[in-house]
């Protein structure tokens, strides 16, 4: 089912998600139903927030592309990403390493609005899935963009907060007075 995505001004969108203790047939629906969603708008990732729900859940959908090329391992070793997706990260915890890089962002909950956001290039994660197993992982590019991306929605956190002060004035003035700093996050 495509469930209606929230919009910027949502009050969920700046909630902190609550963990999630027992994958039953509720949070099955709604990582079916979420990914639904998020392929339907054409997005690379969806936070529970975006759909009204205060969790610590986010699903992915990140394809390779030459322009933005992503990479995952899993002990180590580099793993076809691409096989996994859509994946579905509960409880996620994340450590950034590497270079910072910035890229132009942009965020479903924020139609028509992109901003070049700092972000890590590369990350460790460690999720429960929705077998109820612990994945490790490692990701760089757009992959690891994507995971940061949705893990500050599941802080309360959203991309506008990210953004340099000098960008920030273009931004739309309602859009502009929603904006906190990211070192909250």
């Amino acid at each position: 089912m495509i469930l209606e995505i929230t919009t910027f001004d949502h009050p969920a969108l700046r909630t902190t998600g609550t963990r999630v203790e027992k994958i039953d047939d509720r949070i099955r629906q709604l990582a079916a139903d979420m990914i639904e969603t998020m392929q339907e708008a054409e997005g690379l990732g969806l936070a529970a927030q975006q759909v009204g729900l205060p969790l610590q859940f986010f699903v992915l959908d990140v394809p390779q592309m030459k322009k933005r090329p992503s990479a995952m391992r899993v002990k180590g070793r580099p793993v076809d990403f691409e096989s996994l997706m859509p994946l579905v990260l509960i409880n996620a915890e994340v450590e950034t390493f590497g270079r910072i890089h910035i890229e132009s962002e942009g965020c479903l909950s924020f139609p028509e609005i992109s901003a070049d956001i700092p972000r890590s290039l590369s990350v460790r994660v460690k999720a429960m899935t929705m077998e109820g197993e612990t994945l490790e992982f490692e990701a760089d590019g757009l992959l690891a963009r994507a995971v940061q991306h949705e893990l500050d929605h599941t802080r309360g956190g959203l991309f506008i907060d990210r953004v340099s002060l000098a960008d920030r004035a273009e931004l739309p003035e309602d859009i502009r007075r929603l904006s906190r700093p990211a070192k909250s996050l």
